[in-house]
């Protein structure tokens, strides 16, 4: 199964209703970067900058990048990538959680995490 594209009404960015992350994020990422908090119930797992993340939401993958618009979402057990921190790239696999993101900070709480 495919993505298929949702433009929002600005240039800044696209989103995409995915069952599987799309190969081609990399032609839309700019390099601003945002702040980036991954949490378990036992530790802090990665704190850092990134220039997107993309997550397993519930109903499919979907990435947020910088000036994304403010968003509450549940997380499903998956592969959730990061560009453009301190390293090019780095996956981490999670077992469910919820993700939020506004004014440029991401944080992701989730269940269970592993490399």
């Amino acid at each position: 199964m495919g993505c298929k594209p949702i433009t929002r009404n600005t240039t800044e960015y696209t989103s995409y209703n995915c069952k599987t992350p799309p190969a081609a994020y990399n032609t839309q990422l700019t390099t601003q970067q945002m702040t980036l908090e991954i949490l378990t119930p036992d530790k802090k797992v990665y704190e850092g900058e990134a220039t997107s993340v993309t997550l397993p939401g519930t109903l499919g993958f979907f990435e947020i990048l910088n000036n994304h618009a403010p968003i509450i979402s549940t997380l499903q057990d998956g592969k959730l990538t990061i560009r453009g921190g301190a390293a090019k790239e780095e996956t981490f696999f999670i077992k469910g959680g919820v993700v939020e993101a506004s004014n440029n900070k991401v944080t992701v709480l989730a269940e269970g995490i592993s490399n």
